[in-house]
């Protein structure tokens, strides 16, 4: 199902297919909220887990891989499946995996239990992204930009909200009161199952009436260019992103010296710019243009990344939220750019963005992990310094305009 102009009489129209439906997009973003701080547990996690089982680095950059790629791989699959088949109740399985993962990441007595429980997080995830991303889209009525923006945040919200939350609870006791955070997937599942209803009656209105496709006007080959461009910079944003989300903590340890709850609380704060940025660039986008937008939100925080690895603690905070600000605000934008210019795969482009975001950053992880045991966790800051340099190739993205 796609989201389009209806060719139907003004007296046929109907306000759930037509208005932006603001009930849906919140409650789509609270369960974003909960679903991205149940995943947020197992990064807000590594120095507790690191403790615990004596992890290297590169275990802790696995770990991450293993979560990444159950996240990502599926992704498309999914979103092509239910773009030929929409599912309206599949989130609510998406979460019990995750919820099932979060039992089995508390009660993780090896390496390889912890594996297993992220792995079972990722597969929530995958199964979450797509369809949670088309809800949002149809419910826009039009704002997809701010849609995209309001789901984000709602994200984001979750991602900074998780590490507070195992700073003020897991840190002070142990691994075991991970066991609290099953109480967001038991709310999310009652989120979610009046979601599933509105969907259903949605895609029920909409079979019963005709849809016209409003297509970009270039070419296939434009198109898989625009796609191969939105990708790299995917790339750029993520495998940066992954720095910051799985090492910040332990750079501002080893450089300033903090406590791990302390450092948290810097990550909280770099987490929370990240909201600010997301729930900015969906409405200036749709406002001044997803393209640049999307230009500026990479390639404008190459000089803050460049300073971050030269500058004091005071300076170290202020810079992080600078950079999530502007990076953040390019994901809104990417994405629904994406959709514009593929309006009959909703659910396969999301899915492949989202699961190329996930891959990028487990991989990233990986590999920044594996670099910091052989240098220094601030020598990994030196080298990803650099990569919002490669937002200089959004200015290559074709102006969309409908045919």
């Amino acid at each position: 199902m796609n989201t389009s102009t209806n060719s139907v009489s003004q007296q046929d129209t109907n306000p759930i297919a037509q208005q932006t439906v603001y009930s849906i997009l919140f409650s789509i973003a609270f369960a974003h909220l909960l679903n991205d701080l149940l995943q947020a547990v197992i990064p807000a996690s590594y120095p507790i887990l690191k403790q615990n089982f004596n992890l290297t680095f590169s275990q802790i950059g696995l770990i991450t891989l293993a979560y990444q790629l159950a996240a990502s791989i599926l992704q498309p699959l999914v979103g092509l499946y239910t773009d030929k088949r929409p599912k309206p109740f599949s989130q609510i399985f998406g979460m019990l995996f995750s919820m099932s993962g979060i039992i089995c990441l508390s009660y993780a007595s090896s390496f390889e239990m912890i594996i297993i429980a992220v792995v079972l997080v990722g597969i929530g995830s995958s199964i979450f992204h797509p369809e949670a991303s088309r809800i949002s889209f149809l419910a826009s009525g039009g704002k997809r930009g701010l849609a995209q923006s309001i789901f984000q945040l709602g994200g984001n919200a979750g991602t900074a909200i998780g590490p507070l939350l195992i700073a003020l609870i897991v840190v002070p006791n142990s691994q075991f009161y991970i066991i609290w955070f099953v109480i967001a997937a038991l709310i999310g599942l009652m989120v979610l199952s009046r979601i599933a209803l509105w969907y259903q009656h949605h895609l029920s209105l909409r079979s019963t009436k005709k849809t016209v496709i409003a297509l970009p006007n270039l070419s296939q080959t434009t198109i898989v260019l625009a796609v191969v461009i939105l990708l790299v910079l995917i790339f750029s944003k993520f495998f940066y992103m992954a720095s910051m989300s799985s090492y910040f903590t332990f750079y501002l340890i080893e450089k300033f010296g903090l406590s791990v709850q302390d450092a948290q609380f810097y990550l909280v704060l770099f987490l929370v710019s990240c909201a600010v940025g997301t729930l900015l660039g969906g409405p200036i986008g749709d406002k001044f243009g997803r393209k640049y937008v999307i230009w500026f939100s990479v390639l404008g925080a190459a000089p803050f990344t460049l300073l971050l690895p030269y500058v004091d603690l005071f300076w170290t905070g202020v810079l992080s939220v600078l950079i999530g600000i502007i990076m953040s605000s390019a994901f809104p934008a990417i994405l629904v750019y994406a959709q514009e210019l593929l309006p009959k795969k909703l659910g396969m482009v999301s899915g492949l963005f989202y699961g190329f975001a996930f891959g990028m950053g487990g991989l990233g992880s990986a590999l920044l992990g594996r670099l910091a045991d052989q240098t220094s966790i601030t020598h990994v800051y030196f080298i990803c310094a650099y990569l919002p340099l490669i937002g200089i190739i959004a200015l290559f993205l074709p102006n969309l305009k409908k045919k």
